[in-house]
């Protein structure tokens, strides 16, 4: 009976033991480096972005944070990466406005990174301004509403193709204002923008640090911005949201999330590392060097935010007609 008595104390002291070093391993996270997916190829914006942050998170994190590439059916293949990964942490994606756009034109083919991921922290955006040639003759968004309501699908628009997010942000603009253009799809922002600039094209929903040079120069007439608040870059320039088509947003935001069922104490770690790289004043200055403003959000904000963007897309994608491959 003694024996007994002392196998039972002795487990029940293990267990007592054993219980305060589980927490303390599970409140040390990270103990080892962090992989933060990026679904497109190195040198791209998104990976430009996604480094610029992981340089800070890392030493906030006491861990390295790589930067791992795995580019493909618009950044999916990095998606479903994390939606399988073990949910301790270790494993991020860096989400952008291309995954909602995905969801909303191909359904369940693609991972919903606003249901199948653990959102963590929107970090920032990349706000696009509308432009057009000086040859279409408008200065103002009535105008240029009013011109291409009595030329319907005659003005032609140039994107960075068919589905990305420059097409959808011309695509919500038509549907908004109740307005026809004709699409000309590009490989590339560079491209769409050279032809717009030479009259091939009309009009162009860009970003704003590639097309505010022409603008400055006049070869383009810049009539507003996309954002709900008024880009850093032009702060003159009212957003179309203020000129009357209320609601009206298209940006090509950042975030990271995480794989499902992330623990509440790995999401409030690292949602408090992004926050604290975010507002760094060398984060702060390479952003800007890259067009991107800052717009953090906690996880919850972003949750929220990705859910209503990839109810917006869905509608521009049924209204609109659009097949994405």
């Amino acid at each position: 009976m003694q024996q007994m008595i002392r196998s039972m104390a002795a487990a029940l002291l293990g267990a007592a033991l054993l219980a305060p070093a589980g927490a303390s391993a599970q409140a040390s996270y990270p103990a080892r480096p962090v992989r933060l997916l990026v679904g497109f190829p190195p040198g791209s914006a998104s990976d430009v972005a996604a480094r610029i942050v992981s340089q800070k998170l890392g030493p906030l994190l006491g861990q390295t944070v790589v930067v791992e590439n795995r580019p493909g059916a618009s950044s999916n293949i990095a998606a479903k990466a994390v939606a399988d990964a073990a949910p301790d942490g270790y494993v991020l994606f860096f989400s952008t406005v291309a995954n909602v756009i995905n969801t909303a034109g191909r359904g369940s083919q693609v991972v919903d990174i606003g249901t199948q991921l653990t959102p963590v922290g929107m970090i920032g955006a990349v706000p696009n301004i509308l432009v057009v040639n000086p040859s279409l003759g408008v200065d103002t968004l009535p105008a240029f509403i009013t011109l291409l309501k009595s030329r319907p699908g005659q003005v032609a628009y140039g994107s960075a193709g068919t589905g990305t997010a420059l097409h959808m942000a011309a695509e919500l603009f038509s549907m908004m204002a109740g307005v026809k253009m004709l699409h000309v799809p590009y490989q590339g922002s560079a491209p769409a923008v050279t032809d717009l600039v030479g009259g091939q094209t009309q009009v162009m929903f860009a970003p704003a640090s590639t097309v505010l040079p022409f603008v400055k120069s006049g070869k383009l007439k810049a009539i507003a911005s996309t954002g709900l608040r008024r880009t850093d870059s032009a702060p003159d320039l009212p957003t179309i949201d203020e000129l009357g088509l209320k609601g009206f947003e298209s940006t090509v935001w950042y975030g990271i999330e995480g794989p499902p069922g992330l623990p509440a104490n790995v999401t409030a770690t690292l949602e408090k590392a992004i926050q604290t790289a975010a507002a760094d004043p060398d984060v702060q200055s390479q952003f800007k060097a890259q067009g991107i403003e800052s717009n953090v959000q906690d996880h919850a904000a972003f949750g929220a935010y990705i859910r209503s963007e990839t109810e917006k897309w869905t509608n521009v994608v049924k209204a609109s007609g659009i097949k994405l491959e």
